[in-house]
């Protein structure tokens, strides 16, 4: 079980960057697959740290072979490799994912495609009682770890509330997302599980705020 990725996985990467073409990489597929299970090991590792805190489902971990049939980038293959993880029951809400990257380590979470239903209940929440959500994300420890909730925006609110809305500001978000990022030098640190998992512990607050919404309606009664 592995706490870190190793220097070795971040070093291929950095030549998947430079050689990106399948030739090289076939003559290269034994150290990709060294790579590869390098970040599922820590994966592995991973998924049990969060499983004492969190009730995850399971793991899904990416490869690095890019679908180009739809892109006009046709690279065959990413500069990254990572996974994410989903939590269990239809009760728990929102998933983790992580991405390893020479300089552009991060972990992200949230919604970042609601349908239609649940982002109409999100809204009629936020709406009726936006200071919940509020000091989520106002609190000291949401700011060290992320700054700022992300994800796109509307332009301006959405039907059927009014412009001047006291929460128009959280109203016009069609996604809600947390981000932090690593450096290099943390990731392939020992004990860098630790950080990943204090990273992802400090999302549990906006987390359950949005189980609770999402699985309620709006008098609080629990959706069957």
């Amino acid at each position: 079980m592995s706490t870190h990725i190793q220097q070795s996985t971040l070093d291929f990467l950095v030549q998947v960057i430079q050689n990106n073409n399948r030739d090289w990489f076939n003559a290269n597929k034994p150290t990709y697959i060294e790579a590869y299970e390098d970040v599922k090991s820590f994966g592995e590792t991973l998924m049990l740290r969060m499983s004492e805190h969190d009730n995850i489902e399971k793991m899904k971990q990416y490869r690095i072979y890019r679908d180009v049939r739809f892109s006009k980038n046709k690279v065959p293959y990413k500069s990254n490799l990572g996974g994410s993880m989903i939590r269990a029951t239809k009760w728990l809400r929102g998933g983790y994912y992580f991405h390893f990257e020479p300089g552009n380590c991060f972990i992200g979470a949230g919604f970042w495609s609601p349908n239609s239903a649940d982002l109409s209940r999100i809204r009629q929440e936020i709406a009726a009682a936006p200071d919940e959500l509020r000091d989520i994300i106002n609190d000291k420890t949401f700011k060290k770890y992320f700054g700022i909730l992300d994800g796109d925006k509307l332009k301006t609110s959405p039907r059927g509330y009014a412009k001047d809305h006291p929460a128009v500001d959280l109203l016009r978000y069609k996604q809600f997302l947390v981000s932090h990022k690593f450096t290099d030098k943390q990731v392939t640190s020992p004990n860098f599980v630790d950080e990943m998992v204090d990273t992802f512990r400090a999302i549990r607050p906006f987390f359950n705020y949005m189980s609770e919404v999402l699985t309620t309606d709006a008098n609080g009664t629990p959706i069957e």
